[in-house]
């Protein structure tokens, strides 16, 4: 593995953390055996953090059968057991809160007071709601429905569950995925993207750290198409859970089908975002700007589709166009930095195909280039407003993950909630509005798995977050996620001393 200066060494020693290897497989770090690797590059200066051994798929079976053999234990653990082991993981990943907060700044570029204020606490909240969560797991008692039969529900969990985890949220996209897994009595083998694994494997590391048995977290450090579909087609996982785009999606899906096993979507995003002719215009502008570009835009849930009614539309546009305009780009580790870079020069140049494209139907209100001077080395792109596209242009439908917001006028109130339903999507959306009549509208019509009224972006750890339609189906968080990670069964005896055979005698008479 190899560091490239000492630049990247004061914003994150990765090379100490990661001297041996970047897989976790049963309690320990080891080096991929694919003999491909891949460089961990911080998309604000360019520079290379390190580069690792990619897995190949002798590493998913390893970390699959590590997963595997850890199951009946971890499993047979009382809802207590469980508890306490997330409680003290919940401790750990606190008392290193800064550690998580910079790599994950390194490796995906957001600003560290992002990381710092969010996507930690965050991750450390969600892991203390699992840790009590995990007492809640409850059956169902049923008694008497046939007779003098007794029945009740076990929940149970359902054995290895193959994880696979996106780039822009890495440390919560895991958390999301490992707790509600771990706290059901589930082992699981989790995939990171491959350009950000560090905080994965930092959070495997704090579980072994805070007492949890080897194998139940493993961590494999591959590409998608060799050991992401080896995972999702392991005769041996029993479920797959997978965020990212709609078009993967897919692909994991029919990988998945082959050997039936349960499956957890979820999937991109066009959040729709309603301004009503009664909303309040600052608040209102202010949530736009902040619901579009949070993480840089790179967020499924963020406001793509700015839907304002008429009499409002033309100052929302200046409005939020003059707010855009002093969002402070800059280091992700500078104080003052409001808007750090896109992950990848890569991903900078899509989003710039988007708006480019879109100059020849729409009006480019600001931003729309990548700017110059220190910040050229960098994946950067100026917050970018595009207003008077037409509903089906490509700009409106197509997720562009980026920090690109879109307006577009609407007339009635029909209209609005017509046209905000009107993409595959429907992962979240907010409305806004001074009318309880309108904002309960709005909550029952819009066709998303959470709907916001006046604010956009906010997640708690208590409710769940899922999608309809093309956005996928499977919630994370909150106790519906126990749902995808657990399986019921109906149990069912004879309370007479002795087996009666009436219905015996139905099916096959005396004997």
């Amino acid at each position: 593995m190899h560091n490239p200066g000492t630049a990247t060494q004061e914003r994150f020693p990765a090379e100490d953390r990661f001297a041996d290897g970047a897989q976790f497989i049963a309690g320990r770090l080891t080096r991929g055996t694919s003999g491909r690797t891949h460089a961990v590059v911080d998309p604000a200066t360019g520079t290379e953090v390190l580069t690792y051994d990619l897995a190949g798929t002798d590493d998913v079976d390893a970390a699959v059968a590590a997963a595997r053999a850890a199951f009946p234990g971890w499993a047979s653990a009382t809802p207590g057991e469980r508890s306490d082991a997330l409680h003290r993981f919940a401790a750990v990943l606190a008392d290193r809160a800064e550690e998580f907060a910079r790599a994950e700044s390194l490796q995906c570029g957001k600003p560290l007071k992002l990381s710092r204020e969010f996507d930690v606490p965050g991750t450390v909240d969600n892991t203390a709601f699992f840790a009590g969560a995990a007492r809640h797991l409850q059956g169902q008692s049923a008694g008497e429905y046939s007779g003098d039969h007794t029945s009740y529900v076990r929940r149970e969990p359902i054995g290895v569950v193959g994880s696979i985890a996106p780039w822009n949220y890495p440390l919560q996209m895991a958390a999301w995925k490992v707790l509600p897994a771990i706290a059901a009595g589930n082992t699981i083998v989790l995939k990171p993207a491959e350009p950000t694994p560090l905080t994965s494997l930092l959070f495997a590391r704090a579980a072994t750290d805070a007492g949890l048995p080897d194998g139940v977290i493993n961590i494999v450090t591959g590409t998608g198409r060799e050991a992401g579909e080896h995972l999702v087609g392991h005769p041996d996982v029993a479920m797959t859970s997978f965020t990212g785009s709609t078009g993967v999606g897919r692909r994991v899906a029919e990988v998945a089908t082959a050997t039936v096993k349960r499956l957890h979507l979820e999937l991109g995003g066009k959040a729709p975002f309603v301004v009503f002719d009664d909303a309040d215009l600052e608040a209102a502008v202010h949530g736009a700007v902040a619901g579009a570009l949070i993480n840089t835009g790179q967020d499924c849930t963020a406001a793509t589709r700015a839907y304002v009614q008429r009499p409002l539309y033309e100052e929302f546009v200046a409005r939020t166009a003059a707010l855009m305009e002093t969002v402070r780009l800059g280091d992700p580790f500078a104080p003052g930095t409001d808007l750090g870079p896109l992950i990848s020069h890569a991903q900078r140049d899509r989003v710039a195909g988007f708006v480019d494209r879109a100059r020849a139907y729409a009006r480019v209100v600001t931003g729309g280039e990548a700017p110059g001077g220190d910040l050229a080395k960098g994946a950067y792109y100026r917050p970018t407003l595009i207003a008077d596209a037409s509903q089906d242009s490509e700009i409106v439908q197509s997720e562009i993950f980026g920090p690109v917001l879109v307006v577009l006028p609407f007339d009635s109130d029909d209209e609005g909630i017509r046209l905000a339903n009107d993409t595959p999507y429907g992962l979240a959306a907010s409305a806004w509005s001074g009318s309880v009549y309108r904002a309960n509208r709005a909550t029952r019509d819009i066709k998303a798995g959470c709907v916001w009224i006046n604010d956009h972006i906010p997640i708690i750890s208590e409710m769940p977050h899922g999608g309809y339609k093309a956005s996928g189906f499977g919630k994370d968080m909150s106790m519906y996620s126990f749902e995808e990670y657990t399986q019921v069964k109906h149990v069912m005896f004879d309370n007479t001393a002795v087996a009666r055979k009436d219905w015996h005698r139905t099916i096959f008479g005396d004997r």
